[in-house]
């Protein structure tokens, strides 16, 4: 067996289960999970009807680099979303269909990552594990970079040289999960100027920009920030966006990758012998969602009314503000995370994430500790119901 399997992690969620094991909530409670990120707004039913119509693909053979179709959609979409600019983006060289980001920001490290040595890649902390474990199977050694408690992100000026020189690959975050924070443009164009001398790639996860809450300033986005400091050929950048969180559709698996074309070339390549093209109906849905945009605005409203009912019924009961943008609350709570978490279940039988699961001990501490993560994607009710047991139990602390 391949020994790096032996350096993964148990998975959050894992974490979670074992947390609460022998914990008996009230049966007079209906439960309420905040715990994990899955979007369970209804899927807009022209995505359905699109799947189901289209399942004669299943005859043929899907091509790894997608439908030419779907290609040109999600390069239209990034050149209306991001102010890229008519023509911007190549559909042959610049994008490439994924079957969720999930696998892709996985396979990717594998794929440019150069082994030995001391290579490292450098994540943000707290931090999706999917970048512990590409790290770790690319055989790199993560370097965790602790999220500051008042940007939500790292502190990218305190990364010593030496460090930005072993980097083979960053992930970025933004907006960030779980903290919400958007790394800024001018950021942005730093970290490019640093792949440039240390030669690394920045990958920046991007899954969870159209959830924001200001329709006239929405996060800003890696191509962007280069297209607008005169790097058209996005050297050093990709991105990766999802259908899971911006249209409801998280059991599509449905996403891109998009960026450096040299890059795209070779991670198409090992893709070609990954086995990974998405399937012809779900190709079909997925240009249908990248060209509309009606659903995704409603999306986000749906979003705002639950924040704004949230945030009004915990007023006074926890330290929590509204993110810059994802569907998370970064909540500060009294004493442990994993205590607070366990007893929450125990009395009220609403479910929350440890923030330490979601972090490593870098620089002599844990900068999830302390707080939780509460996922509002719930329906409405359910999410003010979650909050008003939240503050109930806080009172009784």
């Amino acid at each position: 067996m391949n020994p790096d399997l032996d350096r993964l992690q148990p998975y959050p969620f894992e974490r979670l289960r074992a947390l609460m094991e022998g914990v008996r909530p009230p049966a007079s409670m209906d439960p309420i999970p905040l715990s994990i990120g899955e979007p369970r707004h209804p899927t807009p039913a022209f995505i359905t009807e699109a799947v189901l119509s289209h399942l004669h693909g299943l005859a043929a053979y899907p091509l790894t680099k997608g439908m030419p179709e779907l290609r040109r959609a999600i390069a239209s979409w990034l050149e209306r979303r991001f102010g890229l600019g008519e023509g911007a983006v190549d559909p042959e060289s610049h994008v490439l269909p994924v079957n969720g980001t999930r696998e892709a920001l996985f396979a990717f490290a594998q794929a440019v990552v150069e082994r030995g040595g001391d290579a490292a890649v450098l994540l943000p902390n707290p931090f999706y594990q999917i970048y512990e474990g590409a790290a770790l199977l690319a055989g790199a050694q993560p370097v965790y970079l602790n999220c500051t408690a008042e940007t939500g992100l790292p502190d990218f000026d305190a990364v010593d040289e030496a460090t930005w020189r072993r980097c083979r690959l960053l992930y970025l975050c933004s907006p960030h999960n779980p903290t919400g924070a958007v790394i800024s443009e001018t950021t942005l164009v730093k970290l490019m100027e640093l792949a440039d001398r240390h030669d690394f790639v920045i990958a920046a996860d991007e899954c969870y920009s159209e959830i924001h809450f200001d329709e006239a300033d929405p996060p800003v986005g890696l191509l962007q920030a280069a297209r607008n400091a005169g790097r058209d050929d996005f050297a050093r950048c990709v991105v990766f966006h999802s259908l899971s969180k911006r249209s409801n559709a998280p059991g599509l698996r449905s996403g891109f990758v998009a960026g450096d074309a040299a890059i795209l070339a070779a991670f198409l390549r090992y893709r070609t012998y990954h086995g990974c093209a998405m399937p012809v109906h779900h190709q079909v849905a997925s240009r249908l969602a990248w060209e509309d945009e009606n659903h995704v605005v409603e999306n986000r409203r749906e979003y705002a009314r639950k924040f704004d009912a949230v945030l009004e019924a915990l007023d006074g009961c926890l330290e929590v503000a509204r993110p810059q943008a994802g569907f998370y609350l970064w909540a500060r709570v009294p004493g442990s995370d994993q205590a607070f978490a366990r007893a929450l279940y125990e009395k009220q039988n609403v479910t929350v994430l440890p923030g330490s699961f979601l972090s490593r001990e870098s620089g002599g501490r844990n900068p999830g500790a302390g707080r939780v993560r509460m996922a509002l994607v719930a329906p409405l009710d359910e999410c003010l119901d979650a909050a008003r047991r939240i503050k109930e139990f806080t009172s009784n602390m």
